[in-house]
């Protein structure tokens, strides 16, 4: 057995991760990642040893043509992962939100999503917790890192984290769906249609389909990109020196417009963007030119911003504890102070403002006109403390195959899909009829095993013609 260690290090900031090729007979181990950390493993059988030397051969000439040199494991210290530091001082409102319930998760947060159904939370110890609207705690996920964000496409839940990857919580068994490049320091991301956009510490845009395979990137204007949103239209990205919108495919650039101050946060309706910045304004940004169409005023760095729908109201949270709302033109309604920190994040939905702030909270709003009415006069509910329950079931992310639990026949209703090579790669398909057996399966790639099969509860085709699983995924042994 031979084996081959490569590090690539930029001391600028840039790329610092690691390439590992491990030749036993006719396999060939592939492991790649952050310097430091664990990495990501790919396995693949040659026919002959002399067929697997060679493979290995090419994947390391590949590597050392790209910058990469042999290393010893070890020897180079990992790079700190950035955190975003951020301000919040007390509020100068003498009124306070009328907040009807908060719960706290222990650790620094930015990661929110309200649904149907769930009000979703992600912090920096890599807990996601799903509450139900009122405030009952529902469940606890664990992952391998701090949660950056939490972004949703159709009823699947996303999580970028701090290694790099970006974890599908939409099953009891989190997997990693997305593997980012290792020198890729997440910072925002949206989905759109099964395709990733991923802003990042260097203020770049990454695009990677729903195979996890890169699509395009592009260098900002600026640093720090804190903004992406995505639709059928185009893909606006926000940074230190404003906002850009791409052509979906990357290859044209539509419009920039410059913003008062760099860019901390945004937020998109169907025929606008909204960008808040660090120069206490929100924009309102025309999807179609990227004209300024109006600007909201806050006496503070703007950390979040949200609107309800059709942009009929824009609520706005800063750096000193206080909350906003604004009518669409521009009008401030009201102030008030959030009673806690500052909110890093936030969403709005049936008149309701939930924010995560800076404390690690996560807090629900009444944002109806009766109970702003009310809160402007001194009269606010006492919030409710939200507690964990006793038994809270968690759900740790899969990060082995050895982790998935085998089943010796597919329960009725299940479906069946196969780890398969196609064209040098390990691809999923559905074996179960009913299917297309030419698409490909969404499915994570730390618990592929080429020949074997899986069982899940069910596949749903998404746009672009590809399958997502949905509930628990079993091996069939």
């Amino acid at each position: 057995m031979t084996t081959t260690y490569l590090e690539l290090s930029q001391d600028d900031g840039g790329a610092h991760k690691f390439y590992e090729v491990t030749v036993d007979g006719t396999v060939v181990t592939v492991r790649y990642g952050r310097i430091g950390a664990a990495g990501q493993t790919q396995t693949s059988t040659f026919p002959t040893v002399q067929k697997a030397q060679a493979a290995a051969a090419k994947k390391i000439g590949e590597k050392v043509r790209k910058g990469y040199a042999p290393a010893v494991p070890g020897q180079r210290a990992p790079r700190a992962v950035t955190r975003r530091q951020v301000a919040s001082a007390p509020s100068t409102v003498r009124s306070v939100a009328p907040v009807l319930w908060r719960f706290r998760t222990g650790s620094a947060a930015f990661g929110i999503h309200i649904d149907d159904e769930h009000c979703w939370v992600g912090n920096q110890a890599g807990d996601v917790y799903t509450l139900a609207h009122g405030g009952e705690v529902l469940a606890r996920y664990q992952l391998p890192d701090g949660v950056k964000c939490l972004v949703a496409d159709d009823f699947w839940m996303y999580a970028g984290c701090d290694d790099g990857r970006v974890y599908d919580l939409s099953s009891k068994l989190p997997f990693a769906a997305y593997d980012i490049a290792a020198d890729v320091d997440i910072f925002w991301l949206d989905i759109h249609e099964g395709v990733l956009h991923v802003a990042d510490r260097a203020g770049r845009l990454t695009v990677i389909d729903h195979e996890d395979e890169h699509q395009w990137a592009r260098g900002g204007r600026g640093e720090h990109a804190w903004m992406v949103r995505a639709d059928d239209r185009a893909v606006y990205h926000g940074d230190t020196r404003g906002v850009t919108a791409h052509a979906p495919d990357g290859g044209t650039e539509v419009w920039h417009t410059a913003t008062q101050g760099a860019v901390l946060f945004g937020w998109q309706e169907d025929d606008a963007v909204y960008a808040g910045t660090a120069h206490r304004v929100v924009h309102r940004l025309a999807k179609r030119t990227g004209a300024v169409e109006a600007t909201y005023r806050c006496d503070s760095s703007v950390y979040s911003c949200a609107t309800s729908p059709g942009g009929r109201y824009v609520f706005a949270g800063d750096a000193a504890s206080s909350v906003y709302c604004f009518d669409r033109d521009g009008t401030r309604l009201w102030k008030l102070g959030t009673g806690g920190g500052s909110a890093l994040s936030m969403q709005y939905r049936d008149e309701r403002l939930y924010l995560v702030t800076t404390d690690g909270s996560l807090v629900c709003v009444d944002a109806s006109e009766a109970a702003v009415t009310a809160a402007q006069q001194g009269s606010v509910p006492v919030a409710r403390d939200v507690k964990l329950a006793a038994a809270l079931p968690t759900y740790r992310a899969a990060t082995a195959a050895a982790s998935v639990t085998t089943v010796t026949a597919a329960p009725a209703g299940s479906v069946v899909v196969e780890c398969v090579r196609d064209g040098g790669r390990t691809r999923i398909h559905v074996v179960s009829e009913g299917y297309d057996p030419s698409w490909h399966v969404q499915f994570p790639r730390a618990i592929r095993e080429p020949g074997a099969r899986y069982v899940v509860d069910a596949v749903h085709a998404a746009a672009g013609g590809f399958y997502r699983v949905r509930g628990d995924i079993r091996r069939l042994g």
